[in-house]
């Protein structure tokens, strides 16, 4: 080999040398949800490049991932009731935890949930919730204590709901005394007929960037997740959050291994890097959400460790519900969805 091949090829390696030429680990991950640095850092220990992407929604990872045939990804986030469809539908392969000696640096607390018992297809990253924002500006905080507010008159055409079937109808189920699981279509069609009489009072559906339209003056008051509140805090101290005494929606995102990944050694060897005690403090940092990390909460600063709208009590918790897969249930949530919406 000559000399200007040999130095071609210590190139392509890394000065490292732990990774192989043209090593990597393909991410697909929703926006804003790591921090550029700590992937930096992980090329920088590892010599594993990440190949980076971002979507906005659960729905646009599943349709991928489908069209795919889990194929494209080596690491995926979805959310709780995803998670356990895409796993169903053959769409996941089992994690080998064997590989990932940080996860005992998870809180058993939150792990063998019911959308996937023993952890078998995921790793738990980031976990929060679906609340209540207002702008105590123009909204006394004191006058809002649950979903039910939403159906006063007075917030004709002022209310932000996020663009999501399971959290809208998640509303109306609890305040019927239903669970948000539900797969009774009595009690769906029961909840989409009382949210038939929340519309009027609904200016926008928006599950792209929910913070915007508070931050810019458009709503006072709707739904939102508790992350966007903390990362909007700078920017606006108005805008507040509130936990309902309904109960919220919770959901856990996770890291998962689509079945047709190329990279399944580097995806596990990028899903140990983010189980780090250190990477789990600075991504709650970064993007306002509880991490189930417990080596790396204990981490974090006491104001962080101990706000109520990062870390909810478990009271809060258990007054809350994650979501499940519904099955073939979420046809009918998505019939009256579209009438819903359609404004039939």
């Amino acid at each position: 080999m000559n000399v200007k091949k040999w130095c071609a090829l210590l190139a392509l390696v890394g000065v490292n040398g732990l990774a192989q030429a043209g090593e990597q680990v393909v991410v697909y991950n929703w926006s804003e949800y790591i921090p550029e640095d700590t992937l930096q850092e992980f090329k920088k220990e590892t010599g594993i490049e990440v190949v980076y992407s971002t979507y906005e929604s659960n729905e646009t990872l599943y349709t991928k991932l489908k069209l795919m045939k889990g194929a494209g990804y080596d690491v995926v986030v979805p959310s709780t009731y995803y998670l356990n469809k895409m796993a169903k539908e053959g769409l996941l392969q089992k994690v080998d935890k064997t590989k990932l000696p940080n996860f005992t640096n998870l809180d058993p607390d939150l792990l063998n949930k019911p959308f996937d018992p023993n952890n078998e297809y995921s790793v738990p990253y980031l976990w929060g919730s679906t609340g209540i924002g207002i702008n105590v500006k123009n909204i006394p905080k004191d006058s809002i204590t649950g979903w039910q507010d939403f159906w006063n008159p007075k917030f004709k055409n002022q209310l932000l709901l996020t663009d999501d079937v399971r959290e809208v109808f998640h509303m109306a189920l609890r305040i019927k005394g239903h669970s948000a699981n539900t797969t009774d279509e009595a009690q769906i069609k029961e909840a989409y007929e009382y949210l038939k009489e929340l519309m009027p009072n609904v200016l926008v559906f928006n599950s792209d960037a929910p913070r915007e339209p508070f931050l810019s003056g458009d709503v006072s008051l709707g739904m939102i997740w508790n992350g966007s509140v903390v990362q909007s805090r700078e920017d606006d101290p108005n805008l507040q959050y509130i936990y309902p005494k309904e109960g919220a929606v919770f959901w856990m995102d996770s890291f998962v291994i689509p079945s047709g990944a190329k990279n399944v050694a580097n995806a596990h060897k990028f899903i140990n890097y983010m189980l780090k005690a250190e990477v789990a403090k600075v991504c709650v940092e970064y993007v306002g959400y509880a991490t189930p990390n417990k080596a790396g909460k204990a981490l974090l600063d006491d104001a962080t460790r101990s706000d109520p709208v990062i870390f909810p009590d478990k009271a809060t918790l258990d007054a809350g519900e994650f979501h499940n897969d519904v099955g073939d249930a979420v046809l009918i949530y998505d019939k009256y969805w579209q009438l819903l919406k359609a404004g039939k």
